[in-house]
């Protein structure tokens, strides 16, 4: 910084006024203050705002009859993502997975590779279909489970149409064909899953079922037994049936629909 000169003798008294009224006015002088940054504008023409009464009234005055699949999306997207319009989102997701049942059946990372689904949203959907998955087994809770087959089917759809890897499920019944238990046992990759006789016998004897039905998926979605399969439910009939246990059957099921090997008449 430059030296400043000092003033002659007489006149110090001035000098010094001078001084303290530069210190004092750069004293007064306001800070400048930083403004927050401004909140994000509203999309533009955010039209959807009367577009969400308008549908919600549709679907309360006309229920879902008058709703395209799109539309019930939009609906529960609504929860999700308060901000921005849901109709791209929704037919996106439809477009990708063709349907209702596939969206709610894909994983939660498949659904977030849609463009504005993120992790919450794909969590909001899996426990929509979670729940949709509950209502179908609470059907089959305390009936008889060969004269409620339709509900067996649609809760089997529901749980694993759309798995990308082979699951293995049983359904363990007592004397009574009651549901005792619903067990996968196991998961493979996509196209098989190992199973062992054995096991599936001791866990039937464990929880005192009288009697199984075993349940696995095709994620290829065509339900067309292959050999292996054949062959690996014929080895736990002849395992079980010694001890007591019924096989009921096998279903198979594919996004397409579902195979009964005891209705192809292959056990």
């Amino acid at each position: 910084m430059a030296n400043r000169s000092a003033p002659p003798p007489d006149d110090q008294t001035s000098f010094i006024d001078d001084e303290r009224g530069f210190f004092a006015e750069q004293l007064s002088k306001p800070k400048a203050i930083k403004k927050s940054p401004a909140p994000p504008k509203e999309e533009p023409g955010a039209h959807y705002h009367g577009h969400r009464d308008r549908l919600r009234a549709k679907y309360r005055e006309h229920g879902d009859t008058a709703l395209a699949d799109y539309e019930m999306l939009e609906l529960l997207l609504f929860r999700s993502i308060p901000q921005r319009d849901t109709k791209p989102i929704a037919k996106a997701l439809l477009d990708r997975f063709g349907n209702l049942a596939g969206v709610f059946g894909a994983s939660a990372a498949l659904l977030q590779e849609v463009k504005g689904v993120g992790e919450s949203v794909a969590l909001d959907l899996k426990l929509v279909a979670t729940v949709g998955q509950r209502i179908l087994k609470s059907e089959l809770r305390d009936k008889q489970v060969l004269s409620s087959w339709s509900s067996v089917i649609d809760y089997c759809h529901a749980a694993m149409a759309y798995e990308s890897r082979e699951q293995f499920r049983i359904l363990f019944l007592d004397k009574r064909n009651v549901l005792i238990a619903d067990e996968v046992q196991g998961h493979g990759t996509v196209d098989h899953t190992p199973v062992y006789p054995r096991e599936v016998v001791r866990r039937a004897l464990e929880l005192s079922a009288t009697a199984i039905i075993l349940v696995h998926n095709h994620p290829s979605g065509d339900p067309t037994p292959s050999r292996a399969d054949i062959d690996m439910t014929r080895t736990i009939i002849d395992t079980a049936k010694p001890l007591g246990i019924t096989v009921h059957d096998h279903i198979i099921i594919g996004k397409d629909g579902h195979v009964s090997l005891k209705g192809l008449r292959l056990i």
